[in-house]
């Protein structure tokens, strides 16, 4: 806007008179471009706070939008925006001058027009974001002027400016307070966390608020299942004109939120413990995804696919695979349920066992029985990895799950899971770090379990099986001639690089939320400090 003229308008001297003061300027416009500049440092907020500006800000506002001076609004908007950053004199000042309301009236009227003020949403919105970082009190006054309806017309814009700033209010009017997050999951709240989804879906974020708000109610609370088939009403997609079975019984926004809280979960795995609930509700998305996807065509890449009911089954095996790691890094409270033996006793191994004994094994290994006389391993696999990584994620649940657990230990043993578990440790193109998870996973199915550790030996000593798969690692199976136990130790003259971790583990690789901001002019941001995240 600078550089451009504005019309000039008359306006009660009490309004005018303290802009162009405050300013040392002798024009509304060039009083709003030095204020704006100025409000966008912490020092130059507390200074027009001490002036008590920003009544005469509001003041503004209200003039201009009845005027219709959309040049002069925008500007007047930045102003309030900024002085709102933080500043805690102005956020009162803007409650007790009845800013809320001022501030709603002017974004009813840009949302309700046949074509969208964008600008004019984007900019309200950041202003009442803004104010609600300000403590509980302002909060609660946002959240029952804006509840439900409001929220639900906001949501509803397909708008990357708009969704940004809608998630920063919502999480900051939830964040602590269960009863908002409660109303907020429930008719008629969900509709409003189901347009946010189905719009950065499509336009995508360029914050951090969606994922924490996601974060604050999927995972830090127990509202995941309650969203997740919300997100399906009427609402199953066929994924790019494809029309298997699968793409028509989930939709692709519960695809793309399991995506979401599956990176969440990654980045957090130390900070936050999922609910018994979304554990238990996550693993029957992923048996429901199992029984509809086609393991008939090979993969053509990882996650996403493009296919709906791959990326269901995809994304829900990477959560799993996250909470069993989550639970071994930590130590139980007293009388706390731990979520793996609740996913164990719902069939979780059965489940992931089954899946890799009717998939085909790699390529060297599918190799070796072709050219072995040997065909005790030739099995009937009939299956086919639905996404690069898929046989990968199976072998990491086993590795979580059987990590200092005998019972599971015991189980994949009884379940002739341990040969299975052989033919992993290898390069696979089709399964990047299949080798890693492999090896780490047969550890611990090893580990501390010397009846593993003799059934792993005797396939050796006995001939009955040959093991290319560990001798090009550079490994082999060596009992000890006093203990009498087998251990995998290097090959003379060969070299294993090591993996030094035995334990529950995530993905290799990790992103990161970055620390919230407020919203103050464009490329001039101001962080703040909150307890979590």
């Amino acid at each position: 806007m600078a550089g451009e003229s504005l019309p000039e308008f008359n306006y009660p001297k009490d309004v005018l008179q303290p802009l162009l003061s405050a300013s040392n300027s002798s024009s509304l416009q060039q009083a709003l471009e030095i204020l704006i500049k100025n409000s966008r440092a912490a020092v130059g907020r507390a200074e027009l706070a001490s002036k008590n500006i920003l009544p005469t800000v509001l003041k503004l506002v209200e003039s201009l939008h009845h005027a219709s001076s959309q040049e002069y609004l925008m500007q007047a908007m930045k102003l309030l925006r900024n002085l709102c950053a933080g500043e805690v004199a102005n956020q009162n000042s803007f409650v007790e001058h009845n800013g809320i309301e001022t501030v709603l009236t002017v974004l009813r009227s840009a949302a309700l027009l046949s074509d969208p003020d964008f600008g004019i949403i984007h900019l309200s919105l950041q202003v009442l974001a803004n104010v609600s970082l300000a403590g509980s009190e302002l909060q609660e006054a946002i959240w029952h002027k804006l509840f439900p309806n409001e929220f639900f017309i906001l949501a509803s814009i397909h708008s990357l400016e708009t969704s940004d700033p809608l998630c920063m209010i919502l999480y900051t009017c939830c964040d602590g307070k269960p009863g908002l997050a409660i109303e907020l999951c429930r008719d008629p709240g969900l509709p409003i966390v189901a347009g946010i989804i189905q719009t950065v879906a499509s336009v995508g974020s360029r914050e951090n608020w969606f994922k924490l708000l996601l974060s604050r109610l999927c995972l830090e609370d127990i509202h995941f299942p309650a969203l997740f088939f919300k997100l399906c009403e009427g609402n199953a997609s066929e994924d790019g004109g494809n029309t298997a079975l699968g793409d028509k019984v989930f939709s692709s926004e519960q695809a793309f939120l399991l995506q979401i809280i599956s990176e969440i979960l990654n980045e957090r795995l130390n900070e936050v413990r999922v609910p018994n609930e979304t554990a238990l509700c996550v693993l029957g998305i992923f048996k429901r995804s199992v029984s509809i996807v086609d393991f008939g065509a090979r993969a053509k890449s990882g996650l996403p696919t493009g296919s709906t009911s791959v990326d269901v089954m995809g994304y829900s095996l990477i959560i799993l695979r996250d909470i069993c790691a989550q639970e071994g890094l930590r130590e139980l409270k007293k009388d706390s349920v731990d979520v793996v033996d609740l996913l164990l006793s719902d069939d979780l191994t059965d489940v992931i066992l089954s899946l890799l004994h009717d998939l085909e094994p790699p390529a060297i290994i599918r190799k070796t029985l072709k050219d072995s006389e040997n065909q005790e391993l030739n099995l009937g696999s009939t299956k086919l990895c639905p996404y690069k990584g898929f046989q990968r994620d199976l072998v990491a649940i086993i590795g979580n799950c059987a990590y200092r657990r005998k019972n599971v230990q015991d189980e994949i043993s009884q379940k002739s899971g341990i040969l299975r578990l052989l033919q992993q440790c290898v390069t696979d193109d089709d399964n990047p770090y299949l080798r890693e998870w492999g090896i780490w996973s047969l550890r611990n199915l090893l580990e501390g379990n010397a009846e593993n550790q003799q059934i792993v030996a005797d396939l050796q000593l006995q001939g009955s099986v040959d093991m290319p798969e560990l001798a090009r690692l550079g490994l082999k199976v060596e009992v000890d001639q006093n203990t009498h136990c087998a251990k995998l130790v290097n090959i003379p003259g060969s070299y294993t690089k090591p993996v030094e971790r035995v334990g529950p583990l995530k993905f290799m690789g990790k992103m990161s939320i970055r620390e919230p901001q407020l919203y103050i002019q464009a490329h001039h941001t101001a962080t703040f400090t909150k307890s979590k995240c």
